[in-house]
């Protein structure tokens, strides 16, 4: 069980602290030179307290170190985790607005957190796709089908047979917005995904079915065919481009 910490119902005086109210203090040195960005993966060991020394969660507790993208967890762990290198060990005072506010409910803690966070290694992010520099509009050599799809091939395949519309397939994908704005790359997330292709928007289901496996195409979809001119809360609107990589036709 880790020991509760003498000074957890308040930061000391000589803890560091941040323009937003995080305050830290190191408690053991760390060995690399490299801090995390918020994109980046951390494995940590973390125990973490109220400040009535109540212990909430602890992975040293459990004997498991744990794995997450630094960008999606509370602020407080996303912003003090910069702050660290590997092999080090920091002690933070979280306030409420950086965690899970005053009264959260649904069993998480309110309030102040202080939580012992040791640093065991940065997995790099990904670095983003660069924008296409056509992402404004299809150039005259695009291929165009009858809907209004357009598309250009960017490597061509080593499979020869195309996926139906009832066929699973396993892609890796990033999309823009005709102003170059990415808003979703499984790239990014460094894991390739699998869907039906008849249970997507109708430009992929159609512009999909023009690939073979192992050809990266560039498809120009217009609004019509992705979510509309006017889309819905959080989708993107009118035309959208994306980069797609038709890796397997899983049938």
């Amino acid at each position: 069980m880790p020991e509760t910490p003498t000074d957890v119902q308040a930061p000391p005086a000589d803890a560091a602290k941040t323009a937003s109210g995080l305050a830290s203090k190191v408690l053991q040195a760390g060995k690399g030179e490299h801090k995390p960005a918020a994109a980046d993966t951390v494995t940590v060991h973390y125990s973490g307290w109220t400040t009535d020394g109540k212990l909430f969660d602890s992975s040293v507790k459990r004997g498991q170190p744990t794995s997450f993208p630094l960008n999606g967890v509370i602020k407080g762990w996303t912003e003090g985790l910069q702050l660290m290198v590997e092999g080090e060990k920091r002690r933070f005072w979280i306030p409420a607005n950086l965690a899970y506010g005053e009264n959260p409910g649904g069993g998480r803690p309110g309030g102040l957190l202080v939580f012992d966070v040791e640093l065991l290694a940065i997995k790099a992010a990904p670095k983003p796709p660069a924008v296409p520099e056509d992402v404004a509009a299809a150039p005259e050599s695009a291929e165009k089908t009858a809907s209004g799809i357009a598309s250009r091939v960017l490597t061509k395949g080593t499979g020869t047979a195309h996926p139906k519309a009832t066929d699973q397939v396993k892609v890796h994908y990033s999309g823009w917005t005709t102003d170059g704005k990415m808003f979703d790359s499984s790239v990014m997330r460094g894991e390739s995904i699998v869907f039906p292709l008849n249970q997507v928007i109708p430009g992929w289901t159609e512009g999909v079915q023009l690939m073979v496996e192992g050809e990266k195409r560039r498809l120009w979809i217009p609004g019509k065919l992705a979510y509309g001119d006017t889309a819905p809360p959080g989708a993107p609107a009118g035309t959208l481009v994306f980069d797609v990589e038709l890796i397997e036709i899983v049938k």
